[in-house]
């Protein structure tokens, strides 16, 4: 029986940040479109709607930093890499291990500070990424998947 595994709490704080980055962007494209009225006399309505979003989007992702740790979950079998997160709108994820072609593990600055990483499962169509784990369990879970692929691909059956 293998059981799912959860993010580790440090990657609310990465979430929390990355929050606070979308409000400053946001702050920023406000002040521009409001600058933009005053010196071209342009709508006020740009700026109001951009206002708004300003306030609304940040406050959104901020509440839903517990939401999103509590369902993002991820498991590895013989068989497959699973992921899933949400609740109200649940998305399960296989990706068949005999599929898998690269294990990548990557961390920016903000990942790096809290001694995360991110492991990016790529396929020939695509690639799935396991947000935030600590160094040793990514590099633990990269070889695990690539060697459980190299023996999918060299199994006869």
């Amino acid at each position: 029986m293998h059981t799912t595994k959860s993010l580790p709490p440090r990657i609310k704080r990465i979430w929390g940040y990355s929050a606070l980055g979308s409000l400053l962007a946001l702050l920023v494209i406000t002040g521009l479109l409001w600058l933009a009225h005053q010196a071209w006399h342009w709508t006020p309505w740009l700026a109001v709607f951009g206002a708004i979003l300003t306030v609304i989007e940040p406050v959104i992702e901020f509440a839903l930093i517990p939401y999103r740790y509590r369902f993002s979950r991820y498991q590895i079998t013989p068989t497959a890499v699973e992921m899933q997160s949400g609740w109200l709108f649940k998305k399960r994820l296989a990706i068949p291990i005999a599929r898998v072609q690269n294990v990548t593990l990557n961390a920016g600055p903000l990942l790096q500070w809290q001694h995360l990483t991110q492991v990016t499962v790529a396929t020939a169509a695509t690639s799935h990424t396991i947000e935030g784990l600590e160094l040793p369990v990514a590099q633990q879970l990269r070889d695990q998947i690539m060697q459980l692929a190299q023996e999918a691909r060299h199994d006869p059956a």
